[in-house]
């Protein structure tokens, strides 16, 4: 069983996810570390070759992911965005719509550090103005994703409910 596990950026998708592969003893991958492999660090490559060029790499990267059997897959924020990736995740696994309140995202946020391309650089309202118009355009296909989890509280507690929704928890 293939799950992709979806949502903005800052909603913990990774760390979800690993948390998630330890109580499940499933294999963890997360797109933008296999793309970091192939490309190095994103933002300095993308302000170098674009977004565009990035989500190449990022459909390639989820290509060969969507090939591989018993695996957790973090998205990146933008990975259902893309042509018909959110139909061919479907297609061949479990999506799953990691939901973080607006106001949570823009506080994480804050706290990454700034190292996000779409959002690096922007603080205050600009932030908050950048991560909402993103928000605008991306949840109406984050929401097609047939299982949704609450993503405010703690990984632990998120990947747990994650696992029950997902009935991973029985096949242990």
């Amino acid at each position: 069983m293939r799950v992709f596990i979806i949502g903005f950026m800052c909603s913990g998708k990774s760390v979800v996810g690993r948390e998630l592969a330890l109580i499940t003893g499933r294999r963890f991958v997360d797109i933008d570390r296999v793309i970091e492999q192939r490309i190095g660090p994103i933002l300095p490559w993308m302000k170098e070759h674009g977004e565009a060029g990035f989500r190449d790499v990022e459909n390639e990267v989820l290509s060969a992911l969507l090939e591989e059997d018993d695996v957790l897959v973090a998205c990146g924020g933008g990975t259902p965005m893309a042509a018909d990736n959110m139909d061919r995740m479907m297609d061949k696994g479990l999506v799953v719509y990691l939901d973080v309140p607006q106001h949570i995202l823009v506080e994480r946020a804050k706290r990454s550090g700034g190292d996000r391309p779409l959002i690096h650089g922007l603080a205050g309202e600009a932030l908050h103005n950048r991560i909402a118009e993103l928000m605008r355009v991306r949840e109406p296909v984050y929401r097609r994703a047939p299982v949704h989890v609450p993503g405010a509280g703690t990984p632990a507690e998120t990947a747990l409910l994650m696992a029950d929704k997902l009935g991973l928890l029985q096949e242990r």
